[in-house]
C-alpha cells in the first residue's frame, strides 16, 4: 500500500515544518567541522566564536535532528536569522512512502537538479527486524554498472548524490520513524543509542558507492561521529560490485564494514552478471579483499550472492565459492532473487538454496539465507529504481527558459 507523507514524525512531537532543499543556499549538512567553521566566518561570525557555534550546530543537526534554524533555542534570534539567510539545513522531499505487508518501508525522495536539468529522485528502504533496524541508502541517481539481474542497473546514471543528500536520507528516515528526541526533551535526557529504530545503515541502495567515494566518505564519517549521529562503524556497511582501487581506501579512510556483490565464482559468468568484472576480474577483487585494512574474524567481509535458478546455484558453484574465499574471514549472504518487471531470471528453488547453504556452512562459513523483505512494494535487494533521467542540453535550456519566464514550477 502507498501512504501520503505526514510531516509529523511517527511517535515523536513535530518540530516546525521542514523546508525543502534549496540549491541557491549553501547547506551546512554534510560539512566537516572545519568546513562549517569556514562557512560561518564567511558570513561574519568572529573566528573566536566559530568553535562554539560549530559545536552548537553539530548538536542541533545531528543529535537533536532539527531542520529549521528557529528550533535552535540557545542561539540568539539575530544569529539564527543570519544563518537562515545564507544557509540551508533542509531535508529532501518525500514524494511517496510505501509500507510493505512485512513492515518494510520504502521512500521515494526528491533532490534538486544540480546539473541534471530537473529535480532527481532516489529510493531508500528501512527494514525492521527483531532487535535491529537497517536503513538501505543510495549513493547515486541511477547506476553505471548494468548488472544483468539488478533493476537499478536498467536506469542510466543521472548524477552522484552529494554528502548532504546521502546524509539527508538518514536524517529524514530518523524523522519519519521518530528516532530523534522530542523537541522539548531536556539536555542530558537524549534518547539512548540502544533505543534507536535505525541501528544499522548499509550503502546498498541505488548506485555504486565507490564511484562516488568522496561524498560517501564525508557522509559516513559524519554518520559515525561520536558527538552526533554516533553510529558505530561496525554497524555501517558499504557494498561494492568490485571497484578494486576503492576497496583499500574504504578500509583505510572510512573504516566501515565491507560487502562485496559477488554472485559468481567464474570470470566468464561474472562478466555477464556483474560486467565490472571485465575490468577487475575475480583474482584482483579477492586480492583486494585479503588486503582490506582491519580484516579479521571480528571484522569479516560479507559476500553477497544472489541465487539464480540454473545460472549460479549448483553445488559445484558452492564448492567453487568455498575454494575462492579460502583464507578470507568471510560471511556469505545468500539472496533469493527478487523479480522485477522485465527481468530474465528466476529465483532458485528453496530446496536448492538450502542445499547450497548447507554445503557452505559445513565448510565453516556462516551462510544465512536472506529473508526477502518488501517484495510487494519493489523494496527488496536489487529492485530499487527511480524515473529520473538526465535531460538533453536542449531540454535543459528550454526548461530553464520557462522557469525564468515564470511558467515553470
Amino acid at each position: 500500500m502507498s501512504v501520503s507523507y505526514d510531516l509529523r514524525p511517527i511517535g515523536a512531537t513535530s518540530l516546525l515544518r521542514p523546508a525543502k532543499m534549496d540549491e541557491t543556499k549553501a547547506s551546512l549538512i554534510g560539512l566537516s567541522r572545519a568546513e562549517m567553521a569556514s562557512a560561518l566566518q564567511e558570513i561574519g561570525v568572529p573566528e573566536r566564536q566559530t568553535r562554539m557555534r560549530v559545536s552548537q550546530l553539530w548538536h542541533w543537526l545531528y543529535v537533536r535532528g532539527v531542520s529549521n534554524f528557529d528550533d535552535m533555542f540557545n542561539i540568539s534570534k539575530d544569529m539564527r536569522e543570519k544563518m537562515k539567510k545564507h544557509f540551508s539545513i533542509a531535508r529532501p522531499e518525500i514524494v511517496e512512502e510505501q509500507i510493505s505487508r512485512d513492515g518494510t518501508r520504502k521512500w521515494l525522495l526528491r533532490f534538486p537538479a544540480r546539473g541534471a536539468g530537473k529535480p532527481v529522485e532516489v529510493e531508500m528502504v528501512y527494514i525492521p527486524e527483531e532487535g535491529r533496524g537497517t536503513l538501505c541508502m543510495s549513493s547515486q541517481v541511477g547506476c553505471t554498472l548494468t548488472c544483468s539481474f539488478c533493476h537499478t542497473g536498467t536506469q542510466k546514471l543521472v548524477r552522484n548524490l552529494t554528502a548532504e543528500e546521502i546524509l539527508g536520507q538518514l536524517l529524514i528516515a530518523r524523522d519519519r520513524l521518530g528516532d530523534f528526541p522530542d523537541k522539548d526533551t531536556p539536555d542530558g535526557a537524549i534518547v539512548p543509542a540502544e533505543g534507536r529504530k535505525i541501528t544499522n545503515i548499509v550503502m546498498m541502495g541505488m548506485g555504486e558507492p565507490l564511484y562516488n567515494f568522496e561524498a560517501v566518505k564525508k557522509a559516513l564519517l559524519i554518520a559515525s561521529d561520536g558527538e552526533g549521529l554516533s553510529l558505530s562503524k561496525r554497524r555501517i556497511t558499504l557494498s561494492t560490485s568490485g571497484v578494486v582501487p576503492g576497496i583499500f581506501k574504504t578500509g583505510e579512510e572510512i573504516g566501515v564494514m565491507l560487502a562485496i556483490s559477488l554472485h559468481a565464482v567464474r570470470d566468464e559468468l561474472r562478466d555477464i552478471l556483474v560486467p565490472i568484472n571485465k575490468k577487475y576480474p575475480l583474482a584482483e577483487l579477492l586480492d583486494a579483499c585479503r588486503a582490506y585494512p582491519g580484516l579479521s574474524n571480528a571484522k569479516r567481509i560479507t559476500f553477497e550472492y544472489v541465487m539464480l535458478k540454473d545460472v549460479n546455484d549448483s553445488l559445484d558453484d558452492a564448492r567453487g565459492l568455498i575454494k575462492l574465499l579460502k583464507g578470507i574471514p568471510a560471511k556469505i549472504n545468500l539472496i533469493p532473487f527478487n523479480p522485477w518487471p522485465g527481468s530474465n531470471y528466476q529465483c532458485s528453488d528453496w530446496e536448492q538454496i538450502e542445499r547450497f547453504a548447507d554445503l557452505i556452512n559445513q565448510a565453516g562459513y556462516a551462510s544465512p539465507i536472506r529473508t526477502p523483505r518488501g517484495r510487494d512494494i519493489l523494496a527488496a535487494c536489487g529492485q530499487l529504481k527511480s524515473q529520473s533521467e538526465r535531460l538533453r542540453k536542449s531540454e535543459r535550456l528550454k526548461l530553464e527558459a520557462m522557469m525564468i519566464a515564470g511558467h515553470g514550477d
